[in-house]
Formats: C-alpha cells, structure tokens, sequence
C-alpha cells in the first residue's frame, strides 16, 4: 500500500557565513547572495498508519534552550531557529495533531535531524542498529558534536534494523519497518555516519522517492557530471565517518537516479532539490 500524500518540509533554514558560491548558490538558483541551507523532511499522509515523518530537523526544546545546540555548531552553520519551521508547528498548521504522528523514520541521529524528537514523544521510532549504537557510544569529539543525547532524552520507541538479505533495486534494503503497512523502507547508505541510511516511499501515481539524508550534500552528485562546490566538498570530508563506505553509498545512489525513471531522489541540505520537490 502506498502512501496517500507526500508534503515536503523544511524544518531548519541555516545561513552559514561563508560566501553562497563556495555552497553552489547564487541567482541563477533563485537564491539571493546569502548562503543557505535546509533541512529537508517528510511528513506522509497514509491510510493505515497515520502520520509517518522522514526526519525532524530542530525541535520546540532546542529553540527553548540554544545550549542543546553546540557552539561549534551555531558558528558554523547559523541556524536560524524559526518555531515555525518546526514539524510540530507545520503539522499544526495543517490541522494534524502530536497523536498523528506515530512513526518517524530516520536518515541518522545527526542534531539536526533529530532534535524535533522529543516533540512527538509516542512516535515510534525507526532507523539502522549501528547509528544507534554509535549515537549511544558517543566515541570522540565529532560524536559528541553531532549526537546530543538531551534530545532523546525522554525515551523514544527505539526500533532497530539491520541489513538480512533482502533488497531494492538491487541494493541492499529493510523493506519491512515494524508497525507500518505503507511502502517505507531503509537503504542502508553508511559513510556520513557509521548507521546512515536513505529512506524509500513509494509515493502516489507510481512514484518512488529516495530521501538520501546526508549520503551527499549537492545534487550534481548523483548526475552523470558530479561537480560538488567546493565548500560541500569541504564539508563532506570532515564530517564523514567511513569515507570508503560514503564512497560506496554515493555510486550506488547515482546508479539509483540514472537507471530508474521513477525514482525521485534528494538529500537533506540542498535548497533547489527541496523547492523543486515542493511544486511537484
């Protein structure tokens, strides 16, 4: 069964102080000269299930207190901490309500794709067994940065998975989440965290979309020309934890976007791939 309704959202605008070329960035993207990033997420309407989110960006608790967010990271990124750009308030705004939501699938544990968490407190929720083990291990300085435990402090409904055989499009996949009947699964794609994965829908009208997460920054990099600004390059190398694993996970979705028709495929921080998801 496939979803009934697919709403992209972002949930983070981040203006990082660095010049809007080095992240690809300029009139002819329909961006101003001001860099900026988002947090692209998912919020699916299905029949059976409920509200499923992809992701959830920065929640109501990190704008109520900024230290659940690292220094480090506000210098770096400059997220703007809009509470309008939280799920919970577009949820809201779309008449749904915090019970709605009883999945959230997601990409990794980064702090800026699970800190709206905590926000939906009965949600279960699904991602790979070995991010959570390296979310829980909080092994070195980069770990701390990215993994705040303050945002699953209040006790998720863990379900964990791990690759047993099975597959999509000839690529090794957790095609059965626990509890959900619509067509959502895991595609283990490791290398920015140790546990990453993109997530599938099966969306209406035979539609398959492909969240990437943070497997690439850029959407040249699943093109047959990638030519990733060199500020993303940049930023990728640093925050990647397995870099022959991200290799690995990069060529395997570009095979993904150029052998099937109708696969839709975007990362998590790309501003063009969201709006033009958004007039689709």
């Amino acid at each position: 069964m496939s979803v009934t309704k697919v709403h992209h959202l972002n949930a983070a605008t981040m203006c990082p102080r660095v010049p809007a070329f080095l992240l690809g960035q300029g009139a002819k993207d329909g961006t101003s000269g001001k860099a900026r990033m988002v947090c692209h997420c998912l919020l699916l309407e299905t029949a059976r299930d409920g509200l499923i989110l992809v992701d959830t960006g920065f929640g109501t608790a990190d704008l109520a207190d900024v230290k659940r967010v690292p220094r480090s990271f506000r210098l770096l990124t400059n997220p703007q901490m809009r509470r309008e750009e939280t799920l919970l308030a577009q949820i809201e705004a779309r008449g749904f309500s915090v019970a709605d939501v009883r999945h959230i699938v997601l990409t990794h544990l980064d702090l800026d794709h699970a800190g709206g968490l905590s926000d939906f407190p009965d949600a279960t929720v699904h991602l790979h067994q070995r991010e959570l083990d390296a979310a829980q291990a909080q092994a070195g300085s980069r770990a701390r940065m990215r993994y705040r435990t303050a945002q699953w402090a209040h006790g998720p409904k863990w379900r964990t998975y791990a690759e047993s055989g099975d597959t999509w499009r000839s690529v090794a996949a957790v095609r059965t989440l626990e509890g959900i009947s619509a067509e959502v699964a895991l595609l283990p794609m490791h290398g920015h965290t140790l546990g990453h994965s993109a997530v599938v829908v099966g969306a209406p009208a035979g539609r398959q979309l492909v969240h990437a997460g943070d497997a690439y920054f850029h959407r040249s990099t699943v093109s047959e020309r990638p030519a990733v600004p060199l500020g993303l390059r940049v930023f990728e190398s640093r925050m990647r934890d397995d870099r022959e694993a991200w290799e690995s996970s990069q060529k395997a979705l570009r095979r993904l976007q150029l052998d099937h028709a109708d696969v839709t495929m975007f990362c998590s921080h790309d501003v063009v791939e969201l709006e033009q998801a958004a007039k689709r």
